[in-house]
């Protein structure tokens, strides 16, 4: 894949699963940005407008309508708001440590009769049945980088009527996806799709749009927000703009760039780029292959070996766990490899 000039990374990052590195056209928009605010020099309007365009470049990568797609600062805070459409004594399945993020939103509604339902993920479908009401997991584990059977999942679901929320978080940027497939799809952007923290994105099927209540809503989520200022009537917009957050402003001017490197790039591209790199990783560990862009290995004092040679990744679940994505080359994972099989 040819990425010359789109990053400047140090050698030996292999840490995305915990944030990624911002293209060269982000910190320049960011750059730029920054630079406007110190003395005043724009209105706040030219830096609203990458909301809009980041909104549209999301839901061209994971083909839905614009009108679909939300946006907030947190993936917990949008499944929060999944959470309203959930009736009294609900029951929810979810994967066994899965991140909280994708298990709080649920679990906080306890009082009314709400019931969590925890199962490995391999196992998720089958442990969908005619009482769920909403199975809700990440397309790609953290702290494993396991893929969850997304097609058994969707086929369980549909056939007992429950509804589903997925979190793309470690999977939008080089797992292609189709959101319209699912009731409920959030994500962040800072990890896989590169962008500054406070930028995420919610797909919401306009079915389940009509069962939630938009309890954040603001001037923002207005039909038109600049004349939604001020006082009643409520006034909201009829899609999924109804549920957006008021924008951290130079988030999302670093996330447009990002995003639009991605679709630049082709999704389909980066997945092929990074599950190459990471399953030359498993094949020098001695791992059987895999289709994830993630690798958590046991190895006897990984941490000290990669931190004495300036290589970053990440301990979940007291493993290493490394991440290939498109600015990771072979000459990273030779390094990687020479490292962790030192004696």
């Amino acid at each position: 894949m040819d990425t010359e000039g789109l990053w400047e990374p140090q050698s030996g990052y292999f840490n995305t699963a915990s944030y990624g590195l911002p293209p060269l056209a982000g910190i320049d928009a960011m750059d730029a940005a920054l630079s406007d605010w110190r003395v005043g020099r724009t209105s706040f309007e030219t830096w609203e407008s990458s909301v809009t365009a980041s909104r549209e470049c999301f839901a061209r990568l994971v083909n839905v309508p614009t009108s679909d797609v939300a946006i907030g600062a947190a993936v917990s805070e949008q499944f929060g708001l999944v959470a309203t459409a959930l009736p009294d004594r609900a029951k929810v399945v979810v994967p066994e440590g899965e991140f909280t993020s994708v298990v709080f939103p649920w679990a906080v509604h306890a009082d009314r009769g709400v019931e969590v339902i925890t199962t490995p993920v391999a196992k998720l479908a089958e442990a969908i049945d005619a009482s769920t009401t909403l199975v809700a997991f990440s397309l790609v584990q953290s702290a494993s980088g396991e893929l969850a059977p997304f097609d058994d999942i969707l086929a369980a679901a549909r056939h007992h009527g429950a509804l589903i929320a997925v979190d793309g978080t470690q999977s939008c940027g080089w797992l292609p996806f189709d959101a319209g497939a699912v009731d409920a799809m959030a994500t962040h952007t800072y990890k896989w799709m590169m962008s500054p923290r406070g930028a995420s994105l919610l797909v919401l099927r306009p079915e389940l749009r009509e069962r939630m209540r938009p309890l954040a809503a603001g001037w923002f989520a207005g039909d038109n927000p600049h004349t939604s200022y001020y006082g009643l009537p409520l006034r909201l917009a009829g899609d999924a703009r109804r549920f957006d957050t008021s924008p951290a402003w130079f988030s999302w001017v670093g996330a447009q760039p990002a995003l639009e490197v991605i679709e630049k790039l082709g999704v389909e591209n980066i997945r092929d780029h990074d599950v190459r790199l990471a399953n030359r990783l498993r094949e020098g560990l001695e791992l059987e292959p895999s289709n994830s862009a993630i690798v958590s290995v046991d190895i006897e004092d990984a941490e000290m070996k990669l931190e004495r040679a300036g290589i970053r990744a990440g301990i979940r679940a007291g493993r290493i766990r490394l991440s290939c994505h498109v600015y990771t080359t072979d000459h990273d994972v030779d390094e990687a490899l020479t490292t962790l099989t030192a004696p």
